[in-house]
């Protein structure tokens, strides 16, 4: 309780916290069907826009906002890009599921394309590579990542270990990071918002769902079917286990994973008929390929090695990936969800962390997470709280207890009583689960007796649309606008500016990686 009493006397520190927002979807088309038009000229460069790029697929958007200290002006920002995007984008939606629409075959799934800049090129054939690593339906998944960073300030004032004010402030979000692991499966209970999928989606991938339709495969207490076994599977990640006891470690196993050579990538090669198919057959291509739930971040300047900026300059922030789309907002989060996320993180920053083993990822940590994704809402369902089983709604108010105090804080410093409100509004879900997205859901889908893919276009049409006929206030309009055509100008810029050859380029930004000391 000393970090909590210290957090109490310097709480107007809390005013300069920062969020951002990355918000995936697919683009379809009024049949509900993957688009296959090329990233919108109008929306500017997907390489360069500082807003508005891509993700895995040419048409997988991925919308960014910059950082600010509340969330209603982060909110506000979210809603004017995606205005803007649906705008341009008059023949086509954002689908409202972090599960797929209905997808062409795997050869005909079109991979992001940023040019012929080096750099533009290095990120399609990274792409390149995860579809030769994990197949191109499961790039596919979308998710909503929050970005969170606390006052700099305030890990000294909580006196976390470090010779350094950075060094303080590394050991903190780290010891955030152990916390987020030992208590994300409750995010997944409250938020998870997939828990069925089109049977197309999965073709001839063996299974343990039920049938609710002719075209709907669930599980019915599943909350997230995105986040199972079922999304982003591979052996090479498997084998792999990151340390977030100390920067020094996770920045080492790192460095290994995107050096050290896996068999299975070494027979697939970096070539094939001449061209590129991945950037190198190690475990991991770039560190950006490591999936995981939560991730230690820095900003890195163009064509700088993330895990080189981190070891030289510490953590700046985290950005955590496990929060589904949520179907029922036009943008992907809702504000309480937002407000929640910010008491929840503090909570994880503050709040005692012990270690954990050097060898792995905590193994109940895993299984508690995996039980939820699949069985969050099973009545009498029991967790393990380090060797103790608890039900999941006891256990759940118990952090939810703790989790309030932190959102009193940011109430009492930004002058609202949002924050507690959002944490009483999760507690509705723990006492009813029928609350809660996932069950919510499924009983949209049983009571409309349409199957997945049919509620979601109906329902991505409906939000695309109040979106689109939404009024955008004129300077901002323009702006974006301006931005698009500064972006693509800029990516000409660097198109002609190149000098050296694509296999120089590569070999540069390997070699750019430094080894940890």
């Amino acid at each position: 309780m000393q970090r909590f009493t210290q957090l109490q006397q310097h709480r107007d520190i809390l005013t300069r916290t920062m969020r951002g927002i990355e918000r995936e979807g697919l683009r379809v088309n009024r049949e509900g069907h993957l688009s296959r038009q090329s990233h919108p000229l109008a929306l500017g460069s997907a390489l360069t826009h500082p807003h508005i790029t891509t993700d895995y697929s040419e048409s997988l958007l991925e919308l960014i906002t910059g950082t600010h200290t509340t969330v209603e002006s982060l909110l506000q920002e979210l809603r004017q890009v995606h205005q803007f995007v649906m705008q341009q984008v008059s023949q086509e939606s954002l689908w409202m599921q972090s599960m797929p629409a209905v997808l062409p075959s795997e050869a005909e799934i079109p991979i992001a394309w940023y040019g012929t800049s080096n750099s533009g090129m290095l990120k399609h054939v990274y792409r390149r590579g995860l579809a030769e690593r994990y197949g191109k339906k499961m790039q596919c998944i979308a998710g909503v990542h929050y970005n969170f960073s606390l006052p700099p300030d305030l890990w000294h004032l909580l006196e976390y270990q470090g010779n350094t004010h950075q060094e303080q402030q590394s050991n903190g979000y780290l010891a955030l990071i152990r916390n987020f692991t030992h208590y994300s499966w409750l995010l997944m209970y409250l938020f998870g918002a997939s828990p069925a999928v089109s049977k197309s989606f999965l073709a001839d991938t063996p299974h343990d769902l039920q049938t609710l339709d002719h075209d709907t495969l669930y599980l019915p207490y599943a909350t997230s079917l995105r986040m199972s076994d079922l999304g982003y599977q591979n052996d090479a990640q498997a084998a792999l286990t990151l340390c977030y006891n100390d920067l020094g470690s996770f920045v080492s196993k790192m460095y290994n994973a995107v050096t050290q050579p896996w068999p299975a990538y070494e027979k697939i090669g970096t070539h094939r008929d001449g061209e590129w198919i991945q950037l190198n057959t190690n475990v991991l291509q770039i560190e950006n390929e490591f999936y995981s739930s939560i991730r230690p971040k820095r900003t890195t300047a163009r064509g700088e090695r993330p895990v080189t900026a981190l070891m030289e300059r510490g953590i700046q922030y985290v950005e955590v990936r496990c929060l589904d789309i949520d179907p029922f907002e036009p943008v992907g989060i809702a504000d309480t969800t937002c407000h929640f996320m910010d008491a929840f993180l503090l909570f994880c920053a503050v709040n005692e962390s012990r270690c954990l083993p050097f060898d792995g990822p905590c193994e109940i940590c895993q299984d508690n997470f995996k039980h939820v994704v699949k069985n969050g809402r099973k009545p009498g369902l029991t967790l393990n709280n380090e060797g103790n089983s608890i039900s999941l709604q006891d256990w759940g108010h118990q952090i939810l207890d703790q989790v309030n105090l932190y959102a009193k804080e940011l109430d009492i410093a930004y002058s609202t009583t949002q924050y507690s409100a959002a944490v009483e509004l999760q507690r509705q879900k723990l006492d009813n689960a029928g609350l809660t997205p996932s069950a919510r859901l499924l009983s949209e889908l049983r009571e409309s007796g349409l199957s997945l893919h049919d509620y979601t276009l109906l329902k991505s049409q409906e939000k695309s649309d109040e979106l689109r006929f939404a009024e955008l206030p004129p300077e901002v309009d323009q702006q974006f606008k301006t931005m698009a055509q500064d972006s693509i100008l800029e990516q000409k810029e660097l198109e002609a500016s190149d000098t050296e050859s694509f296999e120089a380029y590569v070999e540069h930004y390997h070699a750019s990686l430094k080894k940890p000391a």
